[in-house]
């Protein structure tokens, strides 16, 4: 067993007694938690510091029941019909499926999202008046699936073709993908679109890649990829595909590039959602937050690796830089 593990693992067992009277307690609110990302990820880390930032306990002066996904997205439905059995007092839904989960599961409890275009998947009837019990932040700007193509064709100037990973189970992937054939038309790109809905998938999809001469990949958000990171980035790797990604976890396990929304800022902001609720406030009647910032990230051994030199502009322009 690896250290980092025994410590998740010894921490659990040592902290249980005090969960157990966590959840006894009338007075202590209970926060339905179902999270697409592992256990030691900083993404999540963020959720909880941003509570411990507003001044909560874990398991004193507040409980999370958390449901880890680990790639189960079928399992969804029962996680959710769990908390709500369990009357926690708010759910928090790290992705969209959970989201229209916990959504289709009660009209009561209130919900704290973060997702792709929650208008258009309807959880809420509009960003400044949710309407019901869901609120939370957007992760989605009209623009990105284009701009991410489009810096994949400054890393790759030849670029002429591209696989596309979408998973037609995931809602906002039609938005992802309308945009990004757009902006395809306007760089001269072939589009190559490859349906991945498991991480079983992603392999197969790697060598239809190939087989049809792709020369990058782009890999849509998509909650199955939350613990499957390490071996995305391996096949990716093993393609020699240069590849862009919509999370900075992505070039930090060794992927190549990412663009897209501050996943850790948007988690340690959802803290603020619920604790707004627990004292009080309705979710109809706070405005969902759009994303402020998108980060540049760039892999510099994996672009040496696949040997690439990467523009000085487009280095310029990062966010950050791995090397």
């Amino acid at each position: 067993m690896r250290r980092r593990e025994f410590i998740v693992l010894f921490s659990s067992a040592a902290t249980w007694p005090l969960a157990a009277a966590a959840q006894t307690s009338s007075k202590t609110p209970r926060v339905g938690c179902i999270v697409g990302v592992t256990a030691d990820s900083p993404v999540f880390e963020a959720f909880r510091q941003g509570l411990r930032e507003l001044g909560y306990v874990e398991w004193q002066t507040i409980a999370l029941e958390i449901r880890w996904l680990e790639g189960r997205v079928e399992q969804i439905p029962e996680m959710v019909a769990e908390l709500v059995r369990l009357k926690v007092d708010v759910i928090f839904a790290g992705n969209s499926p959970a989201a229209l989960a916990a959504k289709n599961a009660t009209r009561t409890i209130p919900i704290v999202m973060i997702v792709s275009d929650p208008v258009g998947q309807g959880l809420v009837a509009s960003l400044s008046r949710p309407g019901e019990n869901v609120t939370g932040l957007n992760a989605f700007n009209e623009a990105i699936s284009g701009k991410r193509l489009q810096l994949l064709k400054e890393l790759v100037p030849e670029l002429a073709r591209v696989a596309v990973f979408r998973n037609p189970t995931v809602a906002p992937h039609v938005i992802f993908w309308q945009e990004t054939e757009a902006a395809a038309a306007k760089l001269g790109v072939t589009l190559q679109p490859l349906d991945v809905r498991g991480l079983d998938d992603f392999e197969g999809a790697l060598a239809a890649a190939k087989r049809g001469n792709a020369q990058a990949l782009v890999a849509f958000d998509d909650p199955i990829h939350g613990t499957g990171i390490h071996r995305i980035v391996d096949l990716a790797a093993s393609s020699r595909l240069p590849a862009m990604y919509g999370s900075r976890e992505f070039p930090v396990y060794g992927g190549l590039m990412s663009y897209g929304a501050n996943v850790v800022f948007l988690f340690r902001r959802a803290a603020t959602f619920v604790d707004n609720i627990l004292k009080g406030a309705k979710p109809a009647d706070l405005p969902v937050e759009q994303p402020t910032k998108f980060e540049l990230v760039i892999n510099l051994k994996t672009a040496k690796a696949l040997g690439l030199d990467i523009p000085p502009a487009l280095l310029a322009r990062a966010d950050e830089v791995i090397e």
